[in-house]
């Protein structure tokens, strides 16, 4: 094995509805990809573009920035509180 491999990070990954998606290596192209997929998603009303792309895009930038994270895990506990029989 080279130095190089022994010093690689494992590969981040998302999971939505189930399915895991690998995400970049680089943490500008992972920053860059939240930032269209949020801006597409406000031009949803346009064609191809949607406003599914909003929350992908607010979730992959959950990873990079606190302040998102920290907004995603109230809405997951929030979520699973609903979610629970009473």
């Amino acid at each position: 094995m080279s130095a190089a491999s022994e010093n690689q990070l494992p590969a981040r990954k998302i999971s939505v509805f189930g399915r895991e998606f690998t995400m970049p290596q680089s943490r500008g192209l992972r920053i860059a990809i939240g930032v269209l997929l949020t801006i597409g998603g406000i031009l949803g009303f346009l064609p191809i573009l949607g406003f599914w792309m909003v929350p992908l895009g607010l979730l992959v930038l959950s990873y990079e920035f606190a302040m998102v994270r920290r907004h995603r895990r109230r809405f997951v506990v929030w979520w699973e509180r609903r979610r629970r029989p009473n």
